[in-house]
């Protein structure tokens, strides 16, 4: 958010508006006279800012075109912020604030492989039934947050199979069943488990989106006998209502397609 008045350091803050006008160009870029005119400066300053921004491959130049683009530097801010291992600070406070709506065993876990790695959890006051460890790793096709993860990453038929070959059983109407549930999920904005994993456990789980694909995903679990439609539809409800507002910036939830 900008502040009134001008900036501290002036020469900062138009290093700071290149980056943003370069981002908004995206791979296309910006020659020099464009990148200044957008920014009400003269070519000679804008060419010093990016003369620095260079330097620290924040922004590079095409040696044919002699555009500027974002560069490995700034790209890498992002991608180092969101790691996997910086999410469970970011998002334990959404996952604080869904357990008290929900009062069950709620988890945050991204994709290792074929299979799904708890980065985090927070259980209810009350007694829970089934048994998970930050760390635990557990199979992606037969989750749901493994099918919800799935299911926004473009995963097709074939791309399914691979991880349905890692199962225990792999058979066909194993696989047949992981598909519904992914096709469910894209239609829906959330996947379902139900004791595919462990007797009278099930689950509900929503991806977490970060440039339209699935980065992580949080899941609530409670026994079977709790989890009847009317409860999921509530369920859904409330994740919908309570994940947005806490969610880091940029990060969203998937509009369901029906």
């Amino acid at each position: 958010m900008s502040q009134a008045g001008g900036s501290p350091v002036e020469a900062v803050d138009r290093a700071l508006l290149a980056l943003q006008a370069l981002a908004d160009a995206g791979p296309r870029g910006l020659v020099l006279a464009d990148l200044a005119a957008s920014l009400g400066l003269n070519k000679t300053t804008t060419h010093r800012a990016l003369a620095a921004l260079k330097f620290r491959d924040f922004v590079i130049q095409d040696a044919v075109s002699g555009r500027y683009v974002l560069g490995p530097g700034a790209t890498r801010l992002g991608e180092s912020f969101y790691a996997d291992e910086n999410l469970p600070a970011l998002l334990h406070p959404a996952l604080v604030a869904l357990v008290a709506e929900v009062d069950e065993l709620v988890h945050l876990g991204v994709l290792a492989g074929t299979q799904v790695v708890y980065l985090d959890k927070v259980e209810p006051e009350r007694a829970v039934r089934v048994w998970s460890a930050i760390g635990r790793r557990v199979p992606a096709a037969t989750t749901a947050l493994g099918r919800a993860l799935l299911a926004y990453r473009g995963t097709d038929r074939p791309v399914l199979e691979g991880y349905v070959r890692s199962l225990p059983d792999p058979s066909p109407a194993v696989a047949e069943r992981a598909w519904a549930a992914l096709e469910e999920a894209r239609a829906g904005g959330f996947a379902r488990e139900s004791e595919e994993n462990e007797p009278g456990i099930s689950c509900l789980a929503v991806p977490l989106l970060r440039l339209g694909a699935a980065v992580a995903a949080v899941s609530v679990t409670a026994p079977a006998e709790r989890m009847t439609e009317d409860r999921v539809a509530a369920l859904r409800g409330t994740i919908s209502r309570v994940l947005p507002p806490l969610l880091p910036e940029g990060f969203t939830l998937p509009e369901p397609a029906r």
